[in-house]
């Protein structure tokens, strides 16, 4: 791009940016902290039982295909070259780390969940 181009864009960009934070000032100016009230009567366990399924089916999957890659893993490394055996142990050490925090996420998630409440 020319100088010229590129002179026209940052003032376009510039133009653009200051319109953006301009208009978001003046939407926050709008509210009045004092005019917000809580509802004292959400129901959540709906959404967490959702969130439960959603996270199971999710943890579900995540084992099962863990499981069918270390087997497609440990096949190829059984019938492997010694030149390919050890690109097979390169690929494993990320594999490994990923399927540590696959199974270990919900002890993880209740160890924090336990630490705040």
């Amino acid at each position: 791009m020319n100088k010229k181009t590129v002179r026209i864009l940052t003032a376009l960009f510039t133009i653009l940016l200051i319109t953006i934070v301009l208009s978001a000032s003046a939407f926050a100016a709008s509210f009045a902290p004092n005019s917000i009230q809580p509802d004292e009567n959400i129901d959540t366990t709906d959404m967490q039982t959702f969130g439960g399924k959603v996270l199971g089916a999710l943890q579900a999957i995540g084992v099962v295909a863990a499981v069918l890659i270390l087997a497609i893993l440990g096949i190829k490394y059984m019938i492997g070259s010694a030149e390919e055996k050890a690109d097979y142990k390169k690929s494993m050490i990320p594999y490994l780390i990923g399927a540590v925090v696959l199974f270990l996420a919900p002890t993880i998630a209740n160890a924090v969940y336990n630490f705040v409440k």
